[in-house]
């Protein structure tokens, strides 16, 4: 686990971490039916993204924003799974900018440092969470990343390709994204049209500070298509994850 010395004590006074789970996606190629209350192995995406975060000491509260109309089924479950560190449910935006903001917006004044997550990534582990955690307290800004095992190339308008850049330096970015919460702030206030980032480092590049990348996990997968649900299940029932 990446640490620095002033971290090393358990005992320490750690900054005060919210969690910012983004479950406001319409779910277009779940053919509409919202992914985040599909079950994995008997157990909701959502809740199990959500107990992720509620078994890390480091992470003291959770927000989710979501859609209006999902809210209330949210709220349910969340009782009924027993989720104790979740203390806001709010109303997600027409943008996950948006979305962001307004749980941002609802974090406890104390809050120092915002982790925010995708609902839809069910499979995020605790060494995961609290790596980047880590880092973010020392670089203000981190986000895990994998490895990419295709060749990538940028292609032009035409179909023609434009460059080929070098593999051993580029990284698929998962979430959690974890940043100083002021700093964060002051980038959607200073950067324009800030509502329309579709990634929380990018908007933190366009302000013009660092992203420190720790090692992901190749199981830290987004459900996005029905195919995604059996590769989780199969993750699962191999044994690679903690039963919840």
């Amino acid at each position: 686990m990446l640490r620095t010395k002033k971290y090393n004590n358990e005992a320490a006074s750690y900054p005060y971490v919210s969690a910012i789970i983004v479950a406001a996606g319409n779910s277009t190629r779940m053919g509409g039916v919202n992914k985040q209350f599909l079950l994995i192995d008997g157990v909701p995406v959502l809740i199990r993204t959500l107990k992720a975060f509620e078994n890390s000491d480091l992470i003291k509260e959770i927000i989710i924003s979501a859609r209006e109309e999902d809210i209330p089924q949210i709220f349910a479950m969340v009782k009924d799974y027993s989720v104790n560190k979740v203390s806001n449910i709010v109303k997600g935006g027409c943008t996950r900018q948006e979305s962001v903001f307004n749980a941002v917006r609802c974090c406890m004044t104390e809050s120092d440092y915002i982790a925010i997550h995708d609902g839809a990534r069910p499979l995020v582990d605790r060494e995961t969470i609290e790596k980047t955690i880590f880092a973010a307290f020392d670089f203000n800004a981190a986000a895990p990343g994998i490895p990419v095992k295709d060749t990538i190339k940028t292609v032009s308008d035409e179909g023609i390709v434009t460059s080929t850049p070098a593999r051993d330096s580029l990284r698929a970015i998962q979430t959690p994204q974890v940043f100083n919460k002021k700093m964060y702030l002051n980038a959607m206030q200073g950067v324009p049209n800030s509502e329309l980032f579709t990634d929380d480092c990018g908007l933190i590049e366009a302000y013009g500070k660092l992203v420190k990348i720790v090692d992901g996990d190749n199981t830290n997968i987004k459900i996005t298509t029905p195919e995604d649900l059996i590769i989780a299940e199969a993750i699962i029932n191999k044994g690679e994850k903690d039963e919840l």
